[in-house]
């Protein structure tokens, strides 16, 4: 019985710990104010998360590239509407939402 009481919150922590990270980066994306102009699974002003993880598949410079779009911004990619800079977004946590992005936003 004692066993069961040590094991139990430790499954249970484990089971958060696995799902949080998906729902740290949309809440990281949320923060970041990308919400804004994105959508996981389709069209806003931007592409839909799940359409850049398409377009980059298999772009081994995918996480680097995007990464310095989100910094600097950029246009012409997706169309005519330019993806503004946010340099007040760190480093870590562009890196955190590119990767995150890129495995399909899940």
């Amino acid at each position: 019985m004692k066993l069961i009481k040590l094991v139990a919150p430790a499954l249970i922590a484990a089971g958060v710990m696995v799902s949080a990270p998906a729902l740290a980066n949309l809440e990281l994306a949320k923060k970041s104010n990308c919400m804004s102009c994105h959508q996981v699974d389709k069209k806003l002003v931007g592409p839909s998360y799940q359409d850049v993880a398409k377009k980059y598949a298999g772009d081994k410079d995918a996480v680097k590239k995007l990464s310095e779009k989100v910094k600097k911004g950029g246009k012409g990619v997706w169309g005519e509407v330019p993806m503004p800079p946010n340099a007040a977004v760190k480093d870590a946590d562009i890196e955190t939402l590119v990767k995150w992005i890129l495995a399909g936003a899940k």
